[in-house]
């Protein structure tokens, strides 16, 4: 949104300065973006005064002027047509920098004269687009400063311009208006009243409007009058200056007049050419296979149901967003048609965003404008173009009426307290809200209708601390409990969650947040993609459903530090996934992603690509900090983004506590990521939490007798896990058996010839802590036996010879 002062103080009776309104404003929640001050930038011009011009020795349009400056008379080489003795002039001396051609001036030669500065146009100091000619002032004396002449004689050429950022919760600051209020409210001066004179029609319009069944709706009211007899040429040059500070282009006064009731009331107008208009006039939806030729000379399909305003030959205009072609004003034009309305936001956003047009109009009107400002609106427009175009009205035709908007909340003065920590008067909070427009009936307040976002008592409080101004807050510490030690604040899932995330970048990994949202085509990649998790409104297009899995959003993290030249990624993200949208179908997992090398482990900085075994010993340290149990199971039951035969699942029978291994190639090339790529992904909330409830650790159980270490080599079918081996060994005596691993594994062509066709070898080590007694010979042997036997039962294996 933006403003100028001038127009600001138009309905803001002030004296505050620029910088304590720019102040106020941010504030007040409308922060400013940015001011531009066409004053500071034309501070070092002077005024001076040409003494003598003559034609330059060697050009025709080039002459040498004589100009009194506040420093004497200096030569000056000037090409407007314009230059001549007699004239005053703005001058721009060696050393200033002048802002229309970006360029600081020097002394210098033009066609071998020396020419000491130049005499402005104003476009060349950014004023307007003209540049016929340097400027001629009418008045003026010989050093006076440039800014103190617009000052005095035309002050809309410097007004600053207030560049502010609306919140889209705030469609009432889309308006000059709005923001004086808030700043009135604040006490930075009184909020002029709005007059409102009816325009007593003379004739009845020969236009008349309805709103079809099918649009009543989306369109609940619409006013308009005809306006006859009117001229319009160039709008004044006070409203040309108001729209150009701004950013808008001046077309023609009708247009112009339109364009500041949008940024001055918030009250988006539209003026059709009645002579371009074949009937009366319909709002309804459009009939598919329709189109319309728009003011921005784009021919635009309609959707069926599209809202339009038609005619009897057609659409004339899209309902709320943008104007049609056919019946748009022109320099020629003479009766007009006026239009008020009042849209449904979310059909407006629809259209809008189907569409793909972004217009003013739309802008507010998928934000919400004042509904019962509707009449109010077109009866102000009217005055308007009567005392800028001329011409005659006719009484006004409506259709439809203004929704009921009308709703009150309690005002409950100690609530601003417990719930923003001030204390207000309660004469304050009243004074505030009556500022911004509420109508105060004992503690009931009734909300105005420009404020379609205050919509409950808390609401209230939020609009009186923040013209307050939430400054003024003062930290205090939180009550203390008298004995006693105060609960917990985070559950036992958070605490895990905050161990897992700190563990992980213990290991290297570097920690992604990504979007919840991902694009079709990758959630379906890991099982995703269905009508259940697919957002009805997105973002764009690919961010159309949620994801399924981290996994995507990693590997499109991945994907874009490859194409930078960064190879050796280590990436991780904790986070929700989605399996549907209702409750209950969200969980929480720790994805963890390697890519490329390995960092340096040892001495002597050696790397290898990264495999899968980096991803479970990553895993299982992950689990191990979260409390899982050591004795899990690892099975090879895998989603399809897995390599089947280099992944598994850590589990406790069927409950999956994660998963590791490398992620499909199909998956990678999809992603665009150079592989091979190694995950894991660790179910935080499916570790079982222990059976203990308490804050205390275990007391530490070692033992100090003597541990032995025994080693065997199965034969067994090449077909058979050194799993089912490692499990087998380790039920065999509990009690004793600390732990089993494999130390070798002999298979292939030279195994077959020693031990048989479709043979192999695995070695293990069983480690044995006794906890009571040191272990003798026939203990160990007795142990052994017991392995063998369990190996034996469970896979067929022999002990190797």
């Amino acid at each position: 949104m933006k403003l100028t002062l001038s127009w600001l103080r138009d309905h803001l009776d002030t004296t505050a300065s620029l910088t304590e309104i720019a102040d106020a404003l941010t504030d007040l929640g409308l922060e400013v973006e940015d001011i531009h001050d066409p004053a500071a930038r034309l501070h070092a011009f002077t005024l001076a005064q040409v003494t003598h011009a003559e034609q330059h020795p060697d050009a025709d349009r080039l002459r040498v002027c004589r100009v009194m400056t506040d420093e004497g008379e200096k030569q000056i080489v000037c090409g407007a047509p314009n230059a001549r003795a007699g004239i005053t002039v703005v001058l721009a001396k060696p050393g200033d920098y002048v802002p229309g051609i970006d360029t600081t001036l020097g002394v210098g030669k033009i066609r071998g004269v020396e020419s000491h500065g130049m005499m402005a146009s104003e476009r060349e100091l950014e004023l307007s687009d003209e540049h016929n000619g340097i400027i001629e002032l009418p008045s003026g004396e010989v050093g006076q400063r440039f800014t103190d002449w617009l000052a005095a004689n035309a002050p809309e050429k410097i007004d600053p311009m207030i560049h502010i950022k609306i919140t889209p919760n705030r469609p009432d600051a889309l308006g000059v208006r709005g923001i004086a209020r808030d700043l009135a409210a604040r006490g930075l001066g009184t909020l002029k009243p709005l007059e409102i004179a009816p325009v007593e029609g003379g004739f009845d319009s020969p236009i008349g409007v309805t709103i079809a069944p099918d649009a009543a709706e989306r369109a609940p009211h619409f006013t308009g009058r005809l306006i006859r007899g009117v001229t319009n040429g160039p709008s004044p040059d006070w409203l040309q200056s108001r729209l150009r500070a701004i950013g808008l282009r001046p077309i023609s006064t009708l247009v112009d007049i339109t364009n500041l009731f949008t940024f001055d009331l918030n009250r988006p107008l539209h003026v059709f050419d009645a002579a371009r208009v074949h009937g009366d006039l319909t709002v309804r939806g459009a009939a598919a296979g329709e189109s319309l030729l728009a003011l921005d000379g784009k021919t635009y399909d309609l959707r069926a149901g599209d809202l339009v305003i038609a005619d009897a030959n057609g659409p004339e205009s899209l309902a709320g967003i943008m104007g049609g072609e056919a019946s748009g004003v022109t320099g020629a034009t003479t009766d007009v048609f006026l239009e008020s309305a009042y849209w449904q936001p979310i059909g407006i956003a629809a259209t809008g965003r189907a569409l793909k047009i972004n217009s003013d109009a739309r802008y507010r009107f998928e934000r919400g404008v004042d509904p019962a400002f509707t009449r109010d609106g077109l009866e102000r427009a009217t005055r308007m173009i009567l005392d800028l175009c001329g011409g005659e009205a006719s009484r006004v035709v409506e259709a439809g009426a203004a929704p009921d908007t009308s709703r009150a909340y309690r005002l409950d003065p100690a609530r601003t307290q417990s719930l923003v920590g001030m204390d207000i008067p309660e004469a304050q909070q009243r004074a505030t809200l009556e500022a911004l427009g509420f109508v105060m009936d004992g503690d009931m307040a009734q909300v105005p209708s420009w404020r379609p976002d205050v919509q409950g008592e808390a609401d209230l409080i939020e609009e009186i601390a923040r013209i307050a101004s939430l400054s003024r807050l003062q930290g205090k510490p939180l009550p203390r409990p008298r004995a006693g030690v105060p609960l917990p604040v985070l559950t036992p899932l958070q605490r895990r969650e905050g161990a897992a995330r700190r563990m992980a970048a213990a290991l290297g990994y570097n920690e992604c947040v990504t979007y919840s949202f991902i694009d079709e085509a990758s959630a379906a990649l890991f099982g995703g993609g269905s009508d259940a998790v697919r957002i009805e409104n997105p973002i764009s297009s690919e961010m159309s459903h949620l994801r399924p899995d981290l996994l995507p959003g990693l590997l499109a993290a991945a994907a874009r530090n490859q194409a930078r030249g960064f190879a050796d990624l280590a990436l991780f993200e904790l986070g929700p996934v989605f399996s549907g949208g209702e409750p209950g179908e969200q969980t929480v997992q720790l994805t963890g992603l390697l890519v490329g090398a390995s960092a340096p482990r040892d001495a002597f900085g050696s790397r290898r690509p990264v495999d899968v075994y980096d991803a479970k010993a990553d895993a299982e340290a992950i689990l191990s900090t979260i409390g899982a149990p050591a004795r899990a199971q690892v099975d090879r039951k895998l989603d399809g983004w897995w390599h089947p035969g280099r992944a598994g699942n850590i589990a406790l029978g069927p409950n999956r506590l994660a998963t590791f291994g490398e992620v499909h190639p199909r998956v990678l090339k999809a992603m665009e990521v150079k592989g091979p790529a190694v995950a894991f992904t660790v179910h935080v909330a499916n570790v079982p939490l222990p059976k203990v409830k308490t804050p205390t650790r275990p007391a530490l159980n070692l033992s100090d007798l003597q541990a032995v270490e025994r080693d065997f080599a199965f034969v067994v079918d090449a077909g058979v896990e050194a799993l089912t081996i490692v499990n087998a060994a380790q039920g065999a005596d509990k009690a004793l058996i600390e732990s089993v691993r494999v130390f070798d594994q002999f298979a292939g062509d030279k195994a077959e010839a020693q031990m048989g066709a479709g043979k192999k070898s695995v070695a293990i080590t069983a480690r044995l802590q006794p906890r009571d007694k040191t272990l003798t010979d026939k203990d160990i042997e007795a142990v052994a036996a017991k392995i063998v036997d369990k190996v034996a039962k469970a896979t067929g294996g022999t002990l190797r010879s």
